[in-house]
């Protein structure tokens, strides 16, 4: 007789946990996920907002990696491209165009010194880019990198909002070889001609990838057919003789159910508490992972009550001490969103920053109110919202500090250790969708030898 299939729990069921499920689903496993909440997506959400679906949580992926774009098409998602994707950045004041750059690091100084973003000193700065050396296998801060190259201002008014954009943190707290590698292998040379170079190859590839109906799709479709249960937390962890047992459930009806494998999609601090017992190394590693809160408000207008609005938004320097980070002008972003959204236009703002949560201890109302002030003060809208939305994400995205890829290394050496156990998510190689995804399968490549 065949042997039984290998029985796999996946924990977790955001979209890395998701796909690893289908990875271990198409290798032959009897696989189920377990979500602790009572809906699957994690940080991929849509919600009604004067009854238009919309996203609340990422809107987009990246196009220029395969992972995001696969997976949506193996699914039978179609994609789309931004429509409009020139942005501004509000600051001295008023809303400038966007220079281009990598990361915030700018291919053209004549360009920045048009756009008023930089005081005279910071352009003249960044005109005398200081080049080299190589900083050979240390890891420093984006910040403190560009800093010593460019200067401190390109740092805070061009570096830091877009960072803070993808990673809701502070440029000089974050790793350079964890998010922006490039900048690593520029610091060879100058740091302007490998933005500049990094762009001209890159000309015509649109840069960003979306789903007509919104990106909250993708989890859904991809966990067609899958066995996944919803309002499942899993309490612990432990190995057994054959494999390994986890306790789902309250107190009051706790569960026990039986793995020959084990994948933790779950966010850093979760995978800590759950690794305790089986791989301590790596529950310690994990659990020095910071991550940041933040709020995505949604606001619905009258066509006619809003004009004058170009582009795709604009992003926000925190060093201009507003309280919104960006605001995306969705209706313009997404042909889609025009067209769902019929009479109404639908834009957002996002809040909140790492180690800034006191901004969001506010009730619902007060974020929103804050995101119309800073509005009608960066573009002039004074118009009501017919609707609004509030989607909090507390935790929602990990911190790359200084030494993050040695880090993740130690935690991938210690899990390693424990046959048939994985580890994916944010908290490792990535937090765009395309990272994430791809960190879901390389955990079940990892447990092959366990097989």
């Amino acid at each position: 007789m065949p042997a039984p299939p290998r029985r796999a729990v996946v924990v977790g069921g955001g979209i890395a946990g998701l796909t690893a499920a289908r990875e271990l689903a198409a290798a032959g496993r009897e696989v189920v996920v377990l979500e602790g909440s009572p809906r699957i997506g994690g940080k991929l959400l849509t919600a009604e907002v004067a009854g238009v679906s919309v996203d609340v949580g990422a809107e987009s992926m990246l196009a220029r990696r395969p992972e995001g774009m696969g997976l949506a098409r193996e699914v039978g998602l179609g994609l789309v491209h931004p429509a409009s994707t020139a942005s501004a950045v509000w600051t001295r004041g008023a809303l400038r165009p966007l220079p281009r750059s990598v990361m915030g690091v700018p291919v053209d100084p004549d360009q920045v010194a048009a756009s008023g973003i930089l005081d005279d000193a910071g352009v003249d700065r960044l005109r005398h880019e200081r080049t080299g050396p190589d900083i050979g296998d240390e890891d420093v801060s984006v910040g403190d990198l560009v800093a010593d190259r460019l200067g401190g201002e390109v740092v805070d008014r061009l570096v830091e909002p877009l960072l803070g954009g993808v990673y809701a943190g502070h440029a000089r707290l974050l790793s350079a070889r964890a998010t922006v590698p490039q900048l690593v292998a520029w610091s060879r040379g100058s740091l302007v001609a490998g933005a500049a170079d990094a762009l001209a190859a890159s000309t015509g590839a649109p840069v960003f990838a979306g789903i007509a109906g919104g990106m909250g799709r993708l989890p859904r479709a991809v966990a067609s057919g899958l066995d996944v249960r919803t309002d499942a937390t899993v309490r612990a962890l432990r190995r057994t003789p054959d494999g390994f047992a986890l306790v789902v459930g309250p107190t009051t009806a706790e569960q026990e159910l039986v793995a020959d494998e084990v994948v933790l999609a779950t966010p850093a601090a979760p995978t800590a508490r759950l690794l305790q017992m089986v791989a301590p190394v790596a529950a310690a590693e994990l659990a020095e992972i910071e991550s940041a809160s933040m709020a995505v408000v949604t606001l619905a207008f009258p066509a006619q009550d809003v004009g004058g609005l170009g582009g795709s938004g604009f992003l926000v320097p925190p060093v201009d001490g507003r309280t919104i980070k960006a605001s995306t002008f969705s209706f313009n972003k997404w042909e889609w969103v025009r067209e769902a959204g019929g009479g109404l236009l639908l834009l957002r703002t996002s809040i909140g920053r790492h180690r800034e949560e006191s901004v969001l201890q506010v009730a619902d109302e007060d974020l929103v109110a804050a995101s119309l002030a800073d509005l009608r003060d960066a573009t002039g809208l004074a118009a009501r919202p017919v609707d609004t939305h509030v989607q909090r994400w507390g935790g929602g995205l990990p911190q790359y500090a200084v030494g993050h890829l040695d880090r993740v290394a130690r935690v991938r050496a210690a899990v390693a250790e424990v046959p048939g156990l994985g580890v994916c998510g944010a908290a490792y190689d990535g937090v765009g969708i395309p990272a994430v995804i791809a960190s879901a399968r390389r955990a079940v490549a990892d447990l092959a030898p366990a097989q």
